[in-house]
């Protein structure tokens, strides 16, 4: 079975971005969350989180 990325329908803060990687990966959302605040506070992370909860597609279950 093939293991695919999709935003979170359970651990959803705001697109339920963080918690489909944290799911993707095996991860506790909250630590996908504190790295993305931190990519947030370096970078252009705010539009990355933006592009990707486009891109990426909700959980269809």
């Amino acid at each position: 079975m093939e293991k695919k990325l999709y935003r979170s329908n359970r651990n959803k803060m705001i697109c339920g971005v963080c918690g489909g990687l944290g799911e993707y990966f095996n991860i506790d959302p909250t630590i996908i969350r504190l790295l993305w605040a931190l990519f947030i506070c370096t970078s252009a992370g705010i539009l990355a989180y933006i592009i990707a909860a486009i891109i990426v597609p909700v959980n269809p279950s």
